[in-house]
């Protein structure tokens, strides 16, 4: 059994929620209930908890303010929230469940799903520690992401964005090519990736090519449009993304020159 606690400020979100688990999740029980952050800490303190299925946008002290106490305590946490794109981006880039309101049933199976499966394993317990404390970081700076989580099928990779040189597509998978010549493989398509990492630095130049700005060195159209980067690899430029490209780079290369 997954022992959890649902921490959200309104009272239609903790029954409906309560009552899909009820129905749909037999693998879940609930502990506890909270209607602030402040309660959930208590929570969190009083018994041994799993999974915290988590709001966001709470008055007082938002659900962010509670990872702190969740990565102490080496639960997970499923984000349960209509919030902001930076925020869903930074809980993406550090592979946590999130499920949007209203919350869809096969949705939340799947999530639950995902944390039994990692409550099975030692490493997962550790893994969503390291992931809450990245999180952490990213959102209190509210900067850009500055790390990503790579999932593979043992665990997962982290990965600073200043590592990443390019990605690539191979069928459904994404080849991430990074700056000691290290590929990490994963399973999942490249448009993922391209709503996921800064668009202002990670541009896609082909259906199959993501690229990181920083490792740009030249541009030519000898052989077509290509691009080659600092570690002596090609990247070919499809004609229709050229203009975003260069738009990108551009402005890119003028904010770095202010810096």
């Amino acid at each position: 059994m997954l022992k959890a606690i649902i921490a959200d400020d309104e009272e239609f979100a903790r029954s409906s929620l309560f009552f899909l688990l009820q129905q749909h999740c037999p693998e879940v029980e609930i502990n506890g209930i909270a209607r602030s952050v402040a309660e959930a800490r208590e929570l969190l303190e009083q018994q041994k908890t799993d999974l915290v299925f988590l709001d966001i946008a709470m008055p007082g002290e938002n659900g962010f303010e509670l990872l702190p106490a969740i990565s102490r305590h080496q639960a997970m946490v499923i984000f349960t929230t209509a919030y902001d794109q930076y925020a869903i981006k930074a809980i993406k880039a550090n592979a946590l469940d999130y499920l949007l309101k209203p919350i869809d049933i096969d949705e939340l199976m799947v999530a639950v799903g995902r944390a039994a499966e990692r409550k099975n394993l030692t490493s997962g317990q550790l893994g969503a520690t390291d992931r809450l404390q990245n999180l952490a970081g990213d959102l209190s700076a509210r900067t850009e992401l500055k790390k990503i989580t790579l999932p593979n099928g043992q665990g997962f990779r982290v990965v600073e964005l200043d590592n990443i040189v390019h990605i690539e597509a191979d069928s459904n998978y994404s080849v991430f090519n990074l700056v000691n010549l290290e590929k990490i493989t994963v399973s999942k398509v490249l448009r993922e990736y391209e709503e996921l990492l800064p668009d202002h630095r990670f541009v896609r130049v082909h259906k199959s090519s993501i690229v990181n700005l920083d490792f740009v060195k030249e541009y030519h159209s000898r052989n077509g449009l290509q691009l080659i980067l600092k570690n002596g690899e090609i990247i070919n430029v499809s004609r229709r993304r050229a203009p975003d490209f260069f738009e990108k780079i551009k402005s890119y290369t003028n904010i770095q020159g202010d810096k």
